[in-house]
C-alpha cells in the first residue's frame, strides 16, 4: 500500500524538527584540513595504518578524453561468487552455496561456462560427516561440500556463508589464472576480509584459523593467487564497487581530531575528490572530470594480516611486504559514487603498472558510468536470482527431508527476502 501523501509529508517533515545547524561547506573544509594534515601518514596506536606509496596528490582526468582512450590492457578478466546467503532448516542444518565464475573482455565462452560451485554446511550432530572431495561436473566445472561445526551456538550462518564465498571465488581463480594473460579483477577486495575480520571479532572465530582446514585452505589460496601472478608478471587487482571501510574516520575520532561527520570513509572521499563552482550563489558539482587520489600502503583493521611477518599461520614465498594492500579511490561525479581500487604491492611498486591499472579503470568507469564490464560480467555469471534460489532451497527440503526455519518475514516477503 503507498504512504499516503498526508504521513509522507509528515514524516519528511520530521527533518525540520532536526537542529543539526552544521553546514555541508564546514564539512568539506573539515574534509580539507583532514586531507593536508592527517594522511602523510595517518597514525593509529601503533604507528602508521595509513601512508602515500609516493606523494600525497588528487588528479583529475576529462571523462571524455579517457573514454577515448585506448586499453591499457587487451584483455581483462573478472571474478566474482554469487552466494544463496545462508539457509537455516528445522533439522538443525545451516548451509549457504556459492557459485563463482571468471569472465573475460573480450569474451571466451568456453571460460564463461566454467564454475566452481560449494556447499557449505554446519551441524550441531558431530556424528554426522557431510564433507565430500571436488567432483567435477559439466566439462570444467567443479564442486563439493564443506562441513564445519562450532562448539558453541552461534556465528553458523556467518560462517557457512564466508566458507562457501571464498573457497569457491579462490579456487576458481587459481583453476583459471593461467587463462588471465593480462590484468585480473576481483569483484570486491583484494583478501576475504569476510575471513580475515574473524581473527580480531571473537575467541570462537579466532580458533578456526587454527582449527579448520577450510580456513587454512582459503588463506593459503589467496597467498597462492599472488604469488601466481607475481610470477607471472600479470598484475591482479580487486575493484570494490560500495565502499563501507570506516578506518580512516574511526582513527581520526580516536585521535580526538573532530568532530568527525561523515559516517564513512567514503563519505570522507567523495568530499575530498568532488569539485565544484559558484554558480548564482550555489555551488554546483562538476560533472566533466573523473578524479582520484593518489596510492595508499593501509595496514588498517583487516589489511595487514597477510604482510604480518609474526602471522606464523600462512607460508610465503615471497618477502611479505610484497603482499601489503594498496589502494586509490576513484570519484564518478556523474553519479556521486566512490570506488577503491586494491592491489598487492607486488605490483604497485612500480610506477608504470600503477598508471596502467589507473588509465585501465578510468577509462572503464567513463565509459560504463559504473563497474568496469569484466566486473559486471562476472557479477552476472555468478548470480544466483531470485527464482534459481527458490527452487534451490526448495531442492534441498526435498533431498534432506526437512523445512526451511521460516518466521513471518518469509511469508510477508517471500522466501528469499
Amino acid at each position: 500500500m503507498t504512504l499516503d501523501p498526508v504521513h509522507f509529508d509528515g514524516i519528511a517533515g520530521l527533518a525540520d524538527h532536526i537542529d543539526y545547524d552544521a553546514e555541508d561547506r564546514d564539512h568539506r573544509e573539515f574534509a580539507e584540513t583532514v586531507w593536508e594534515n592527517y594522511l602523510d601518514p595517518l597514525y593509529g596506536d601503533d604507528g602508521p595504518i595509513l601512508e602515500p606509496l609516493d606523494d600525497l596528490a588528487r588528479k583529475r582526468v576529462n571523462v571524455e578524453d579517457v573514454a577515448l582512450a585506448q586499453a591499457e590492457f587487451p584483455t581483462v578478466h573478472g571474478l566474482d561468487s554469487g552466494t544463496l546467503n545462508p539457509k537455516v532448516f528445522k533439522n538443525g542444518l545451516v548451509l549457504d552455496v556459492a557459485h563463482a565464475a571468471m569472465s573475460a573482455t573480450p569474451s571466451d565462452l568456453a571460460l564463461h561456462d566454467c564454475r566452481t560451485v560449494v556447499k557449505a554446511v554446519h551441524s550441531n550432530d558431530t556424528t554426522e560427516k557431510f564433507e565430500t572431495e571436488w567432483d567435477s561436473y559439466n566439462d570444467g566445472s567443479e564442486r563439493r561440500i564443506v562441513h564445519t561445526h562450532l562448539p558453541e551456538n552461534q556465528y553458523e550462518e556467518d560462517v557457512v556463508h564466508a566458507l562457501a564465498l571464498y573457497l569457491a571465488e579462490s579456487h576458481h581463480a587459481l583453476e583459471h589464472a593461467a587463462e588471465v594473460s593480462d590484468f585480473l579483477l576481483l569483484d570486491g577486495p583484494l583478501y576475504p576480509k569476510g575471513v580475515l575480520r574473524w581473527y580480531y571479532r571473537s575467541s570462537v572465530l579466532t580458533r578456526l584459523f587454527e582449527e579448520s582446514d577450510h580456513v587454512g585452505r582459503i588463506l593459503d589460496n589467496y597467498v597462492e593467487l599472488v604469488e601466481s601472478f607475481v610470477e607471472r608478471g600479470v598484475p591482479l587487482a580487486g575493484f570494490v564497487k560500495n565502499v563501507s571501510a570506516k578506518s580512516v574516520i574511526r582513527t581520526l575520532k580516536r585521535n580526538g581530531v573532530g568532530p568527525v561527520p561523515w559516517a564513512h570513509d567514503a563519505g570522507f572521499f567523495s568530499q575530498v575528490l568532488e569539485r565544484r563552482e559558484l554558480v548564482d550563489d550555489e555551488y554546483e558539482r562538476l560533472t566533466d572530470e573523473l578524479t582520484l587520489t593518489n596510492w595508499f600502503v593501509s595496514t588498517a583493521g583487516a589489511d595487514d594480516f597477510f604482510a604480518d611477518p609474526e602471522k606464523g599461520l600462512i607460508d610465503r614465498t615471497l618477502d611479505p611486504d610484497q603482499y601489503r594492500v594498496t589502494f586509490c579511490i576513484v570519484y564518478d561525479p556523474r553519479r556521486d559514487l566512490v570506488f577503491k581500487i586494491e592491489a598487492p604491492y607486488a605490483f604497485t611498486e612500480d610506477e608504470e603498472t600503477r598508471r596502467k591499472i589507473e588509465r585501465q579503470i578510468l577509462k572503464e568507469i567513463a565509459t560504463r558510468r559504473g563497474p568496469p564490464l569484466a566486473i559486471s560480467k562476472a557479477d552476472e555469471l555468478a548470480k544466483i536470482d531470485r527464482g534459481s534460489a527458490s527452487s534451490l532451497v526448495k531442492s534441498f527440503e526435498e533431498s534432506l527431508d526437512t523445512e526451511l526455519d521460516d518466521n513471518y518475514n518469509a511469508i510477508r516477503w517471500g522466501k528469499n527476502y
